[in-house]
């Protein structure tokens, strides 16, 4: 199993053209107290063998309505990752690997997990695989009856990147409009190699990419860890991992422009108390504020939580809450947060925590402060360490996710109950 410095190393080393992570010189500014842990209850829910099922599932899962678990692994299968299915059965769970990815045309090593589309597939991408810079792929039940406890899905590669298009997506999400188009970001890839945005619209019986925007790492940003999402306007944001003024990062937005589609970016960071590479990408509130976070930086050394709120055309910068760092750099949320119907703020950290391996937490709004409570701080033995996914609710309020490690040393699936 990777200790926390390696695994570090190793996400940092996922990026083709980053710039080398230096840590900041922390200012002044007053956050909340860190708060004792809740009563909660953490459960391994599955620990990967690396074999058929897969091994180092660092997207995290998407849900169904019937509360199944679908997600990917890297690595295991036939040796270029898997999409699997957690079923319940009882009061326990049973994987059914759903596809097994080799190395070819089909794509392979999955960073990004899987979502549901409009027509009840699954849609997901691969950072390798196709022309050699990764492909975006479906999933469909197979049509022919299947008799045995693991029915594979057939796989459909809807586009493989060429590298002036688009190389190497990353952790992000796809993201559907009503039309059925789909958006996405590429790590790399375009004129200057620093990634893009991209739409893929239906076209007979395929689809047809455009590049939306290709970063320069200049100004604008550079190489996207995660995805876009859109506001009521049809406007899409994101986040650069690093590029900007001071290179250590943007949030960004891209609006129609006649034909086209036009940057301008909200915010670029310091690398100082406001945080630096923000791998996370971003949520909206119900008042329209943008939420992320960033790997590193910040008062404490770990990463910050950050609000953009609009304001008279342009946007403000917030501090939420400064995490408390173990190792030089890159210990904060690398996954996207999510937020409740409370307004309460949930994530992972690569190796926060008490133990220097990675937690999950909560941030609760309190009196114009933010609370924060350790819901799990991972150990680095069965429960695994040092996690980058998000986290997803079934409707009973059990929270769900991913990491590394575990008893096996490739990654289990975790639910922690209230």
């Amino acid at each position: 199993m990777a200790n926390p410095r390696q695994l570090r190393n190793l996400i940092f080393s996922l990026s083709s053209g980053a710039a080398t992570a230096a840590l900041a010189i922390a200012f002044l500014l007053i956050v909340a107290a860190p708060q004792p842990a809740q009563a909660q209850t953490f459960n391994v829910i599955y620990t990967f063998t690396g074999g058929q099922d897969g091994a180092f599932p660092y997207a995290g899962v998407t849900m169904d309505k019937a509360g199944n678990l679908y997600g990917t692994a890297s690595y295991g299968g036939a040796g270029y990752g898997t999409v699997y299915q957690l079923k319940h059965k009882g009061s326990g769970w049973i994987v059914n690997p759903l596809y097994s990815f080799t190395g070819g045309s089909d794509g392979s090593n999955p960073y990004a997990r899987v979502i549901f589309g409009p027509n009840g597939a699954l849609y997901g991408t691969t950072t390798q695989g196709g022309y050699g810079y990764g492909t975006v792929f479906n999933l469909r039940p197979s049509v022919r009856a299947c008799t045995t406890p693991s029915c594979p899905w057939t796989e459909t590669v809807l586009y493989a990147f060429k590298g002036a298009d688009g190389a190497f997506p990353k952790y992000g999400d796809l993201l559907f409009d009503q039309a059925g188009n789909i958006y996405g970001t590429t790590h790399d890839g375009g004129p200057s190699f620093f990634g893009t945005v991209y739409e893929l619209t239906p076209s007979g019986s395929g689809y047809t990419e455009s590049v939306l925007y290709s970063f320069a790492s200049s100004n604008d940003g550079g190489n996207p860890f995660n995805g876009v999402i859109f506001d009521n306007a049809g406007d899409l944001y994101g986040t650069t991992g690093y590029g900007g003024l001071s290179i250590y990062g943007t949030v960004f937005e891209l609006t129609r422009s006649g034909p086209g589609w036009t940057e301008n970016v909200l915010y670029s960071f310091l690398g100082r108390s406001d945080g630096s590479y923000p791998f996370a990408g971003l949520i909206f509130d119900q008042s329209g504020n943008l939420y992320g976070a960033t790997t590193d930086s910040g008062t404490g050394g770990g990463g910050t939580v950050f609000e953009l709120t609009p304001s008279g055309g342009s946007w403000t910068f917030s501090l939420v809450y400064s995490l408390t760092g173990k190792l030089t750099y890159g210990c904060g949320p690398a996954g996207t947060l999510v937020m409740d119907g409370a307004g309460n703020l949930y994530g992972t950290t690569v190796c926060d925590g008490a133990h220097g391996r990675g937690s999950v937490f909560k941030l609760t709004p309190s009196d114009g402060n933010w609370m924060y409570t350790s819901l799990h701080d991972f150990t680095g033995g069965n429960d695994g360490a040092n996690p980058s996914s998000n986290v997803v609710f079934d409707a009973k309020g059990n929270l769900y996710g991913t990491v590394n490690g575990g008893s096996q040393g490739v990654g289990v699936v975790w639910e922690i109950t209230p």
